[in-house]
């Protein structure tokens, strides 16, 4: 992408120690394209595709943080498959997805931003029930979020699904999206695989974790071989799933290990949490189970407030929170990293630059502010009014927003 808004530096002065930093407001190269800044505008499911396709209030949702400064928006879960949705509304990548598409990327594009699909198979997230599908997974089981059973994925599945990916990266191509995001975290299907926890398979796809992380690793890889130096190619990579018996900080190091070597993606976004068994772990900040639980029918609804806390485990919010086993990654890798975690402000992401994070990326607070970053450049004393109670995540039923906007406005 070619500069845009958002490119200039803050007035304010770096704090002492990061004046050796480049300036998170200053252009950067990811793979192929030219970003205006450092700052990603990260996934996060929208709730504006009731037909599996795109809106004009999808394109609206990306338009606000593009028109406020990010370098580059990604659009949530893009599932390379029908089974591979989280519900039924999901968008998925398919011909007829094409021209909404288009118009999106068209759209974000003249606000000089830049914009990516995140693409992924859900796995066991998924919802059967509201797929009509049945929903795969490293193992046969059991699945809450549908009430019926996964079926353990094959080895023909599995190759099915890493085909899927490459196929749904030459769609995002051909819509004009300027780089893929690979979704290889939260126990959908690519971070189940990874966790032995979840994958107890005795074949070539369980045991060590080789064997565990092929299905990430031939992803990745089936991406780069159709997308070559056309798009960039990023990957959402598990640092731990902050559940007993997860995929751990160690393991994920070597996986992003393999993905360096490999050459097939051109940063990583550091993430954690399982969207399974403890979805909080990402999130900090309080957990809101009763308007969780608003959104379902009265038997469901009284169920949810009854076992909703302990689903929902609490942790308290910190900025950058995710930095101490980021630092890890960091130490270790040469590939470009994304630091993702309670960035709020300049200082969290002009210490993000300091500890040699490429770029940082925000969700919740944009939902709060989409033009945060235009007046963090403006006056870098600027503070976030996200207060992290996280009642955004239950309006994806509607349409993802912060509420806090519709009660200050009453």
């Amino acid at each position: 992408m070619v500069d845009g808004p958002g490119t200039t530096g803050s007035t304010g002065e770096a704090p002492r120690g990061v004046r050796d930093a480049p300036d998170v407001l200053s252009p950067a190269r990811l793979g192929p394209i030219r970003l205006r800044n450092r700052v990603i505008k990260a996934a996060t499911f929208e709730g504006a595709t009731p037909d599996a396709l795109v809106t004009q209030e999808l394109i609206d949702y990306h338009l606000r943080p593009a028109a406020g400064g990010v370098a580059m928006t990604t659009v949530a879960y893009c599932a390379v498959a029908p089974e591979g949705r989280t519900e039924r509304r999901q968008l998925w990548m398919r011909p007829e997805a094409l021209p909404g598409l288009r118009r999106l990327t068209e759209a974000v594009h003249d606000t000089g931003a830049a914009v990516s699909a995140q693409l992924g198979h859900a796995g066991p997230v998924a919802d059967g029930r509201s797929n009509g599908l049945t929903s795969l997974a490293p193992m046969a089981g059991f699945n809450a979020l549908s009430m019926r059973r996964n079926k353990a994925a094959t080895a023909e599945d599995i190759d099915r699904v890493v085909r899927a990916h490459a196929e749904a990266a030459l769609l995002a191509a051909e819509a004009g999206f300027d780089a893929v995001e690979i979704h290889l975290g939260h126990n959908y299907l690519a971070s189940a695989f990874l966790s032995p926890r979840l994958n107890r398979r005795t074949d070539a796809f369980g045991g060590s974790l080789r064997a565990r992380a092929a299905v990430a690793l031939g992803i990745t890889r089936a991406v780069r071989d159709a997308l070559g130096d056309r798009l960039a190619i990023t990957a959402k990579l598990n640092m731990k799933d902050g559940a007993p018996g997860g995929l751990t900080v160690d393991d994920s190091l070597q996986v992003a290990r393999w993905l360096e070597a490999d050459g097939s993606v051109d940063a990583l976004e550091l993430t954690a949490g399982s969207s399974l068994l403890n979805p909080m772990y990402l999130f900090r900040g309080a957990a809101p189970v009763a308007e969780f639980a608003a959104n379902f029918p009265l038997p469901q609804r009284l169920a949810i407030r009854a076992v909703g806390r302990g689903v929902f485990r609490t942790y308290p919010y910190r900025p950058l929170y995710l930095l101490d086993s980021a630092r890890q990654f960091r130490g270790a890798l040469e590939l470009p990293l994304i630091l993702l975690g309670g960035v709020t402000d300049r200082e969290g992401m002009d210490r993000a630059m300091a500890e040699g994070f490429e770029f940082v990326a925000m969700a919740r607070a944009l939902l709060r502010e989409p033009d945060l970053l235009h007046r963090i450049g403006r006056d870098a004393a600027t503070r976030s009014q996200c207060i992290h109670c996280n009642r955004c995540m239950p309006t994806i039923y509607t349409g993802t927003h912060c509420p806090l906007i519709e009660e200050r406005a009453r």
